[in-house]
């Protein structure tokens, strides 16, 4: 039983204890760790624990873990990737006798640096005389409490001892009651259980056991190796519509002429509208219907009366002739839009709305394919696969939101109020009360951007092919953004009510007292980076505090407080 496989562990333990070898007692979990250590506790055997709680102390503990009579309890995630030195870690020990004597590596570095020859010398000794001791008992002895699903890590964590030459053992105590064993070999289990009849702390050494531990390990590793294999079939169809939508958005970032392609939207949009009002027999046609609609789209310029005289009456109607009249009639609306505005703020305004709608419409569609993912699965009970319909679903949506960033794009080009704001001038870095201050912060406070502050641009891969299979691409070829029209800088800043506005990130100010005492002015952060700029790391710092600036104003732990 499990019981009875901690009570032998603790025995095996105290028994080479007692002889002084060190030790690496490996566990699954956090739980087991502590588990294990309370049980060491009670039998007074000096030990320390390395898992996740204990990760800002892992140097100390693993430098420790090869001395004499050394006991260290480690999950096997810690456990396995650990570098144990037979007789402790010479840098480590000589450090600690030198902080021991009261030598801080900073703040007394002139003595630290003198008394380390000295000092190291004296440890490669201390630790070469240990190293032989351990040797002599038997090196690292590492002790498995419960095999993993994995065999890789059991033999990692077989593999740190014994190493570079040094002896080592290694020993595994495992229990039929082990989560490995009663998940996958419950009914195996149950049977040894019940017709052997053995007692619990009799250790049981057969060759049944060892190859039903090994097919219960082989068959854990083959289901998560097509889980893996699955969820990667899975992510690959977003990985592909990702692809598309970061190629597209990287074109915006770097400030493409997207003339052309806005051009290709509109008539694209115009497309779909008269093809969903024109199905089916010409009298059954709604015209009335697709003009209102039309006319929320953008500004019509032509009349189905004006168009009936053209062809001679509704009979003449065609939906080719509709697509072309409307399509002539969008782009002229378009030239008179951009000839109200001028160029250059219509080309920024370009630029800004498909942004702005390319993140909305994205958002969405993450949420849409989350949304899939989760209930996909039940689509094998009516036989289909689930990753087939995940990728034909997934397409029909992507498709889907293509068609509505054109849509919802041409709509904000042609009915957004817009206003053309003048760029501040870039004066002198802001402060608040006072002149300038140089004292480090313990509070922070944010103060508002800037309305026409813009975003920092992240590096997105682009991809021209996969774009101009998902019908963003208007067939022209794409304009190289080098041919951007100007620097972000350069471009004018635009207001459009009614449009998301990217937030820019804010700025930090910190406040703390003077030396004196005093209250300090509020500094803001940019500010006090600019004026510590290229300060050496033990240099006096700046602020006239007397300390070192690392341990002043270039200790990020101690500005952001």
């Amino acid at each position: 039983t499990e019981d009875a496989k901690y009570t032998a562990i603790i025995d095996d333990i105290a028994e080479r204890h007692a002889v002084g070898q060190p030790m690496l007692v490996g566990t699954t979990s956090v739980e087991k760790s502590e588990r294990l250590s309370s049980l060491l506790k009670r039998r007074g055997i000096p030990h320390t624990v390395l898992n996740a709680k204990e990760h800002a102390n892992e140097a100390h503990i693993v430098a420790q873990a090869g001395r004499k009579g050394a006991v260290t309890v480690a999950t096997n995630m810690a456990g396995r990737g650990t570098d144990i030195m037979l007789g402790g870690s010479v840098e480590f020990l000589a450090d600690e006798e030198l902080r021991r004597q009261g030598l801080d590596p900073v703040e007394h570095s002139e003595e630290y640096e003198a008394a380390w020859p000295a000092t190291l010398e004296q440890m490669k000794q201390q630790v070469q005389a240990e190293h032989d001791e351990v040797n002599d008992v038997g090196g690292l002895y590492v002790v498995g409490t419960e095999r993993h699903e994995s065999r890789r890590i059991d033999n990692q964590l077989r593999g740190r001892s014994g190493r570079q030459g040094d002896p080592g053992e290694s020993r595994f105590y495992l229990s039929l009651e082990d989560d490995l064993m009663r998940l996958f070999k419950s009914d195996w289990v149950d049977w040894v259980l019940q017709t052997m009849k053995i007692p619990d702390d009799v250790p049981i050494e057969n060759k049944r056991v060892t190859g039903a531990i090994a097919s219960a390990q082989a068959q854990v590793e083959s289901q998560n190796f097509e889980t893996r294999k699955n969820i990667l079939k899975y992510d690959d169809v977003m990985s592909r519509q990702r692809e598309v939508v970061y190629g597209e958005r990287r074109r915006v970032l770097e400030g493409a002429d997207l003339h052309e392609q806005i051009r290709g939207m509109t008539d694209d949009t115009v497309e779909g509208y008269v093809t969903g009002a024109t199905e089916g027999f010409p009298e059954e046609w709604d015209l009335a219907k697709l003009w209102t609609a039309l006319k929320t789209l953008y500004p019509v310029g032509v009349t189905e009366q004006h168009l009936e005289e053209e062809v001679g009456g509704v009979d003449g109607f065609t939906r080719e002739f509709l697509v072309d009249e409307l399509k002539a009639d969008s782009q002229r609306a378009y030239d008179e839009r951009e000839k109200s505005l001028g160029e250059e703020v219509m080309r920024e305004l370009e630029r800004q709305v498909l942004l702005s709608v390319l993140d909305r419409k994205w958002r969405e569609h993450l949420y849409e394919m989350d949304y899939l993912r989760e209930g996909i699965g039940l689509r094998a009970y009516s036989q289909r696969d689930p990753l087939v319909e995940y990728q034909r679903e997934g397409f029909e949506l992507f498709s889907a939101m293509m068609d509505s960033i054109k849509e919802e794009s041409v709509g904000f080009l042609f009915n957004l109020e817009v206003q053309v704001a003048e760029p501040e001038p870039q004066g002198a870095p802001f402060l608040e009360a006072g002149g300038p201050s140089t004292q480090r912060g313990v509070a922070a406070h944010p103060v508002e951007a800037a309305p026409d502050a813009q975003p920092a641009q992240p590096e997105i891969a682009a991809d021209e092919d996969r774009l101009h299979d998902a019908h963003l691409d208007t067939g022209e070829p794409m304009p190289d953004a080098a041919g951007s029209h100007g620097s972000p800088d350069s471009r004018p800043h635009l207001v459009a009510k009614g449009l998301s506005q990217p937030e820019a990130p804010r700025h930090l100010t910190y406040t703390s007292p003077t030396v004196d005492g005093d209250a300090a002015p509020e500094l803001q952060v940019e500010d006090a980076e600019d004026q510590f700029a290229g300060v050496a790391r033990n240099a006096p710092c700046p602020c006239g505090s007397g300390r070192k600036y690392k341990r002043c104003h270039g200790d990020p732990a101690r500005r952001i407080a």
